[in-house]
């Protein structure tokens, strides 16, 4: 059985907003509208406001149990009989008050029928409209009849709490194929996207279950849209996996076009401009990108196969040179060795490797942006108007 805590508050009272001192704490049978909290049989609580008591509770299932002048026959699956009270059915139910006028109509005062589900699920049923109580382990048993009464005798805190307990442990590999179709039938949108997850998250091994098997026959409609729905699912896990990639890319990018004007203008560990002059205590500075391209500038002054197409790397080379001359917003004073030249080629290109660079450019301008810095358009412009100050400030 469950048990219940009273809580109870009481507001201060004062005049002339003088705050006056704290009244003693009310007696439990003092406020008749107590703040509760109601432990359940399963562990589970619920708030509000009642002066039930746990007694209370025991006497109405003492009722069901012991069936004191019950009026009513419920007859389940195999013949079994449970004996039941038409205003608690009633009251508690607004199908089975329905059915309760329609045998009294026919002349089969205070008998009903419920099948379809075992007898057990019904006693647990009808004991739950007489306490709202039920055992953990009736529960774990009876989760799924339980749900199917809860809607179809439009029963909804028995609804809520079948929902609950599927969500918080009670749904299995097993029988979320059944929990997903009683679902979508019985109006649970939040259960539907559930045990959707759970069954596109371990689709191998709920294919297998007997479950899936009974709803390929018996529903093939919907057996089509999951599969198409798991298709669909590992789709976009490619194309998410496709676009990380692809931003990682452009992230590198983005850092190697940064360290290849950090060296060409101001020079890095051992290599930069001729005017440069490079202290054997430097400190390393924060691109990333420095080392590698350090090496494959080296690379690139002393390799014999300098022409395009002739060397991997220098073909590398020259096509990291040409992705920072359609960036670079100011040529004529640009320190990146044939960035003018570049520009000059790329009026004379064709369409098509104009739109394939241009492309490149704005998707690593976009990832420039996300990253919060400025645009390399920016970038370099407040790098070519620093060293025209410089140059005025010389002369």
């Amino acid at each position: 059985m469950g048990r219940m805590e009273t809580i109870t508050k009481q507001s201060p009272q004062g005049a002339n907003n003088v705050c006056p001192a704290p009244p003693p704490l009310p007696g439990a049978a003092t406020n008749f509208r107590q703040k509760r909290l109601f432990m359940m049989n399963n562990g589970s609580a619920i708030t509000g406001n009642s002066c039930v008591s746990t007694a209370t509770r025991d006497m109405w299932d003492s009722l069901f149990d012991g069936g004191y002048r019950a009026d009513v026959t419920i007859k389940s699956n195999n013949g079994g009989i449970i004996y039941a009270h038409a205003n608690v059915l009633g009251m508690a139910s607004p199908v089975l008050r329905g059915m309760l006028i329609q045998a009294k109509g026919f002349g089969q005062k205070g008998s009903i029928s419920i099948h379809g589900v075992p007898e057990d699920a019904v006693r647990v049923f009808i004991r739950f409209l007489y306490s709202s109580c039920y055992e953990k382990e009736e529960m774990k048993e009876f989760v799924l009849p339980l749900l199917v009464l809860s809607h179809s005798f439009v029963v909804p805190q028995l609804k809520r709490v079948c929902e609950q307990q599927l969500e918080h442990g009670l749904l299995t590999l097993e029988n979320v194929v059944d929990v997903f179709q009683l679902s979508l039938l019985f109006d649970a949108p939040r259960l539907t996207l559930i045990s959707h997850r759970m069954i596109l998250r371990n689709f191998k091994v709920v294919s297998a279950t007997e479950g899936w098997k009974a709803m390929k026959k018996s529903h093939p409609a919907l057996e089509k849209e999951l599969v198409k729905s798991m298709i669909d699912e590992e789709n976009m896990k490619k194309e998410k996996i496709k676009r990380s990639n692809e931003r990682k890319i452009y992230l590198e990018l983005c850092e190697a076009m940064e360290a290849l004007v950090h060296i060409c203008r101001d020079g890095c560990r051992t290599i930069g401009p001729r005017d440069k002059h490079f202290k054997e205590e430097q400190k390393p500075c924060n691109y990333r990108a420095c080392k590698g391209l350090e090496l494959l500038i080296r690379h690139f002054a002393g390799c014999k196969l300098r022409v395009p197409g002739g060397c991997i790397h220098c073909k590398r080379m020259w096509q990291l040179l040409e992705l920072h001359s359609r960036l670079c917003a100011d040529s004529s004073s640009c320190k990146v060795p044939l960035c003018r030249n570049f520009k000059e080629k790329i009026r004379k290109q064709s369409k098509k490797d104009e739109i394939k660079w241009k492309i490149l450019v704005k998707k690593i301008l976009r990832i420039k942006r996300i990253g919060g810095g400025a645009p390399f358009s920016v970038y370099l412009n407040s790098i070519s108007s620093r060293q025209r100050k410089s140059r005025l400030l010389r002369s």
